[in-house]
């Protein structure tokens, strides 16, 4: 079983390598170099107690104004995407009966991911495959005061799916599998 360091230090090199290195979120450099993320790991398989520190970071995120975005990594659970789209579904839900709709936004990234209408192998799917399973939390604020200065923001989902398609298969998948190394 990996300890959390090396789960945090994973996704780290995930973020930089992938996320960050193949431009996939255009605004994540800046909050990384800023180091405004807060890395968490939950090892329960329970997802009830996953979904509770799901609360504990929004919380979090109220009260520790400088932390723009939150990592909660789950290494343990969730190995199924059909498992943790379920979680996704409850999270989401955990938003809007907290009050946090609209304040705070959630992202999901897993090994497996696939979108709707693909199949497993397409290369674009590699966009949201990270090392562990995990939700992303991100402040809607943030969000907006970064699209007001790029061009043509619903351009970068079709930009990330040509890019991971050019690169093909076999490349997205080694570059994110090399995160899991040492």
């Amino acid at each position: 079983m990996d300890t959390d360091q090396q789960v945090i230090e994973r996704t780290k090199k995930w973020i930089n390598d992938v996320v960050v290195g193949c431009n996939f979120c255009p605004f994540a450099a800046s909050v990384i170099k800023q180091q405004n993320v807060h890395y968490r790991v939950e090892n329960s398989e329970e997802a009830s107690i996953c979904l509770k520190t799901l609360l504990a970071e929004l919380n979090r995120l109220n009260d520790e104004v400088t932390v723009e975005t939150t990592f909660l990594i789950l290494p343990n659970s969730f190995h199924e995407f059909n498992d943790y789209l379920d979680l996704v579904s409850d999270a989401e839900e955990l938003l809007i009966e907290n009050g946090y709709e609209g304040i705070y936004q959630l992202a999901s990234f897993h090994p497996l991911y696939q979108f709707a209408g693909s199949a497993a192998t397409d290369a674009a799917n590699y966009t949201n495959r990270s090392v562990y399973p995990m939700l992303h939390l991100l402040r809607e604020s943030s969000i907006d005061k970064a699209l007001e200065h790029y061009v043509n923001p619903g351009a970068i989902p079709e930009r990330n799916i040509n890019f991971a398609r050019e690169k093909g298969l076999l490349y997205m998948k080694m570059l994110r599998d090399a995160c899991l190394g040492g």
